[in-house]
């Protein structure tokens, strides 16, 4: 039994979702709108600001799809709502972010710099030459992005030199020790 796929998304103002009849759900709110079409085995019914989401039967494949399809609708609600944020910090010497109209610019100790174009449905603030904030309405796409931005030089566990999230905890190594 999925327990996730169970639970009732209950929508906030000024969010409103309307679902087709070959499940395309489009989820509209203050931030913008967000849509996805879902597999026609899962039955998903939006009534009095309350959506749900039922499987046809027990079948493992259905069981998995339930929380899934549950999960992606509510995070497709609480994008358009509040939105969803991934900070980055580079660390390093000379290493630094820029933005140059709608191209992400990464100096990270190689011979070139490095440019990433922005997808359509992202922004990218610079905080400071070493920290960016990346926000967006689809949590896929948010973090799919911020994995692409740190895999251009990720941490290394000696100097802590290179890309790495905020919230995330580098552990350190000891190095060559002299006799």
């Amino acid at each position: 039994m999925s327990r996730i796929g169970l639970k009732k998304i209950i929508l906030p103002k000024g969010v409103t979702v309307t679902i087709s009849k070959d499940n395309e759900v489009t989820v509209k709110g203050p931030k913008g709108e967000n849509s996805f079409k879902f597999t026609p085995q899962m039955e998903i019914t939006c009534t009095d600001g309350v959506v749900a989401v039922a499987r046809p039967n027990d079948l493992l494949q259905n069981k998995a799809l339930h929380g899934t399809t549950r999960a992606v609708i509510n995070n497709m609600v609480v994008g358009v709502s509040e939105g969803f944020e991934k900070s980055l910090l580079i660390e390093g010497v000379g290493y630094r972010f820029s933005l140059k109209g709608k191209i992400l610019v990464v100096a990270a100790g190689f011979s070139h710099l490095v440019e990433l174009p922005l997808p359509e449905k992202i922004n990218v603030e610079v905080v400071s030459p070493t920290e960016i904030k990346i926000t967006g309405i689809d949590r896929q796409e948010v973090g799919e992005f911020a994995a692409n931005v740190r895999k251009i030089r990720k941490p290394e566990p000696y100097k802590g030199k290179g890309i790495r999230y905020s919230d995330e905890i580098i552990r350190r190594k000891e190095g060559k020790t002299a006799k």
